[in-house]
């Protein structure tokens, strides 16, 4: 089968790799139909390498038809239309039962101290093979795999299931806006885009987005978004606080991480890190990493006191200074994580079937093309090229 496989820093390639296969009896195998790119992909791509090996299959956002089903996964047929959590979870265990599937006890990776399995996730996270690719071998499928209608939909319908919404919808819930509040969603990637329109649907009465892309600012507009271009705004607290009766918004969503602008010694640590030999390269990021931190201070800077921060941008650092005089100063509360994707599918799932599409799912993915040029997407997507919000990837075109 076609994958695409990370083999270098920046330097991916699209292969022929053995076709996945049904090892477990809580397998299944599916037949990819979409496969997107995440922002968090870009970590691998650019910062994470000590922690991959040359071949390694990236991505975790994927949906496709089952192909084969192991005897303990017969909850699925050959046939069904199905979308893949990125989240490898079993179900079962204390932290399934508690809706906590990042956390499984079944698939967490005890070498690393990491929480659950994710697919196409690095060595930290089980060097589960990811999902861009023409053939998926899906890990705990007694569980994890949402099968959906298979009635000639677009995938784009179904597929941010995968991580995109779930990981939006926590954001908005950690945020816990009161109704008829403020929020502010900074970056508008996929998942801020998605965010504030959660956030929206879900009763705030002000929400804010503020990015520098002009088609990502667009994006957000269309859907009712109040935008704010941060090249304009050299006091963007300020800002805000106009906005929002002088006080700042009762929460804010940091949907960028450590892709931010700014913090340029910890971008430059990133850039060299990413270049060591990996046993230097590892050493650094578990002890000494340390991200940049742009985005997370405006959080705690804009956020009105009392109010708010969720965290759903992907941070790595080990060693992330933090306003802590600040954040006690202000009384605010934090809360961030890796979505528990499955928890939240019961309460999405419902708003993706919906003719109307409450969310706008079909007004996300800006490109659409083969899985041999996912290398050149790759770095489109990185730079912002091209209009680049959100790219899908189709194993068969």
């Amino acid at each position: 089968m076609r994958a695409l496989t990370w083999q270098g820093t920046e330097k991916l390639s699209v292969e022929t790799v053995p076709d996945a296969a049904v090892v477990e009896p809580t397998d299944a195998v599916i037949r990819v139909t979409s496969t997107a790119i995440c922002g968090s992909d870009l970590h691998l791509y650019s910062t994470l390498g000590m922690f991959i090996d040359a071949g390694d299959v990236l991505g975790h956002e994927a949906m496709g038809v089952v192909e084969a089903v192991g005897p303990e996964a017969s909850r699925l047929k050959v046939g069904d239309r199905v979308v893949i959590p990125f989240v490898i979870a079993c179900g079962s265990c204390h932290y399934c039962r508690q809706g906590l599937t990042t956390q499984c006890e079944t698939t967490q990776v005890h070498e690393h101290n990491k929480g659950a399995s994710l697919f196409g996730y690095t060595k930290l996270y089980g060097q589960v093979a990811g999902g861009q690719a023409q053939y998926l071998r899906v890990p705990q499928a007694q569980h994890g795999p949402v099968v959906v209608p298979d009635d000639g939909t677009p995938d784009e319908r179904w597929l941010y299931l995968s991580d995109v919404l779930p990981t939006a919808w926590q954001g908005v819930e950690y945020a816990n806006i009161p109704p008829g509040g403020s929020v502010v969603v900074l970056g508008l990637g996929p998942i801020g885009q998605m965010a504030a329109r959660v956030a929206a649907y879900r009763g705030a009465g002000t929400v804010i987005g503020v990015d520098l892309v002009p088609e990502r600012l667009a994006m957000a507009r269309r859907h009712g978004v109040d935008v704010l271009d941060l090249r304009d705004h050299d006091d963007l607290a300020a800002s805000i606080r106009d906005l929002t009766d002088g006080r700042g918004p009762d929460a804010v969503i940091d949907a960028v991480g450590m892709e931010a602008h700014g913090s340029p010694m910890a971008e430059v640590t990133h850039k060299l890190t990413a270049f060591m030999p990996d046993v230097v390269g590892r050493t650094v990021m578990d002890k000494a990493g340390i991200d940049r931190l742009a985005a997370l201070h405006t959080a705690i800077s804009v956020v009105r006191r009392g109010g708010t921060v969720s965290l759903s941008g992907v941070y790595g650092g080990s060693a992330d200074p933090m306003p802590m005089m600040e954040l006690f100063d202000k009384q605010l509360t934090v809360r961030m994580g890796q979505a528990n994707v499955h928890h939240w599918i019961p309460e999405l799932l419902p708003l993706v079937e919906r003719e109307d599409d409450p969310l706008g799912v079909l007004d996300l993915r800006t490109h659409r093309v083969g899985l041999e040029e996912g290398p050149a997407l790759y770095k489109t997507f990185q730079k912002k090229d091209d209009g680049c919000i959100k790219v899908v990837l189709d194993p068969w075109a």
